[in-house]
């Protein structure tokens, strides 16, 4: 990535205070500095627009600052300072997401049962983006078959996914709890086990200050952290913020959340697995404070996708004097986007629910095995097996055993073993039939 560009020098000072005050006045400076704040731009971005008569880019840049800093709140973590302002556009889009996270999203009557297969999903995504994000190179359709089967994973790039599930569904155990050391050097080993090739760094803080961000296209150092010794401040700072509200003002639980999912990435605790442990902590900070519709979203999946606008966040902010406005920005588009992609998702399956319906009356079949019929009807070639489906409905091996085997009996399914062990189910030569509500004919 190319070397961001640093902002003019910016300190409060009587002639800064005059300069703001004398454009402060003016409607067509205020109304461009409204533009500025709505898509909270940095100074690489305000220096090439269109600017008010009579003003030099170095000076609007300084009344943005000075505009900014008299909305700012200011906290401290270890030994550095960091401010945020909830402005008019993050209030708007704050409060659409309350009221879509209060509202009913999944329909009847396949409720119960739909909600399980897409949290599953919804998890797996996760998963797999977040490993994808830190280099894990396979596909999603492998991922996902690793993960449904429950087979042990084949190389390094499974093994991040498969710990990165692992410790999602650790996280949903814990939402309720606060954030300790413990707790945090327990993610950090659930997502770096058997990963490395040094296991001393798993569940363990970096000893040394030679762990710098990398910028992936040009091997050039993108960021150092603060130095080792400094970390056991940091690490409990960050416990108490994580676990306690401030006194003077309020903190919106995704802007905290998003303030947390930084903090670990400037604080970088860790030789490897911060990244991970970040976005698994802005999951687990939104689950314990009621945002149950996070379980079904993949954040990742959209931070994938923007990586270079992902980096650009983190560097705004670390560079324009720790400015979490630029990474709550991102963030808060993040989950906009995460939001309509289950809205898009939802609205795919409403199709599949209706062909499972009709399935539905004609009795002897249940809400899952509607379902299996219609994921073999889309998908001819698929091949079941029983912990498979235990893993997308969230059910017992018992109860999927079942389903798997009543559908046999009654014809849909055709089963065989792979190595006298492993039982694999397919469709059969009846399904078809089956499917259409033909009659046998005779002979079959």
């Amino acid at each position: 990535m190319k070397t961001l560009e640093k902002p003019p020098a910016y300190e409060l000072t009587h002639e800064v205070i005059e300069l703001s005050t004398q454009y402060l006045s003016r409607p067509d400076v205020k109304n461009f500095l409204k533009k500025i704040e709505d898509e909270y731009l940095y100074w690489d971005k305000v220096k090439y627009l269109p600017l008010p008569n009579g003003i030099s880019p170095q000076n609007i840049w300084l009344v943005t600052k000075f505009n900014r800093e008299l909305k700012n709140h200011v906290f401290f973590i270890g030994n550095d300072s960091f401010s945020f302002s909830p402005t008019t556009k993050i209030q708007r889009q704050l409060h659409e997401f309350d009221k879509r996270y209060g509202s009913p999203l999944f329909g009847k009557p396949l409720d119960d049962v739909a909600k399980k297969r897409y949290l599953n999903s919804s998890l797996m995504e996760e998963a797999i983006a977040s490993s994808q994000i830190e280099g894990a190179v396979t596909t999603r359709i492998v991922a996902k078959e690793m993960l449904r089967q429950q087979r042990e994973p084949r190389n390094q790039s499974e093994r991040m996914i498969r710990n990165n599930y692992i410790t999602i569904q650790r996280i949903r155990e814990l939402k309720d709890e606060n954030l300790s050391t413990e707790l945090l050097l327990e993610i950090q080993k659930l997502i770096t086990d058997r990963t490395q090739k040094d296991e001393v760094n798993v569940g363990h803080f970096r000893t040394t200050d030679d762990v710098v961000v990398v910028d992936a296209s040009d091997n050039e150092i993108a960021y150092r952290p603060p130095p080792c010794r400094e970390l056991k401040k940091f690490v409990n700072d960050l416990c108490g913020f994580f676990n306690e509200d401030p006194t003077s003002y309020f903190i919106h639980p995704i802007i905290k959340a998003s303030i947390i999912h930084f903090l670990v990435g400037y604080i970088h605790p860790f030789a490897d697995g911060n990244g991970r442990t970040a976005r698994a902590l802005f999951y687990w900070y939104l689950l314990k404070h009621g945002y149950w519709l996070t379980e079904y979203l993949s954040i990742s999946s959209i931070i994938l996708k923007t990586r270079i606008q992902y980096a650009k966040a983190y560097l705004y902010t670390e560079t324009d004097g720790h400015d979490l406005n630029y990474f709550i920005y991102y963030q808060i588009k993040v989950l906009q986007d995460a939001y309509e992609n289950l809205e898009k998702y939802l609205h795919r399956k409403e199709a599949d629910k209706l062909a499972s319906y009709a399935l539905l009356t004609r009795g002897g079949i249940n809400e899952r095995q509607a379902i299996i019929i219609q994921q073999l009807t889309d998908h001819p070639t698929k091949i079941l097996t029983v912990k498979e489906v235990e893993t997308i409905f969230g059910i017992s091996n018992q109860s999927a055993r079942t389903d798997l085997q009543q559908l046999e009996s009654q014809g849909w399914l055709v089963s065989s073993f792979v190595n006298k062990k492993k039982q694999i189910f397919g469709k059969s030569e009846k399904f078809e039939r089956l499917l259409s509500g033909r009659p046998k004919t005779s002979g079959s």
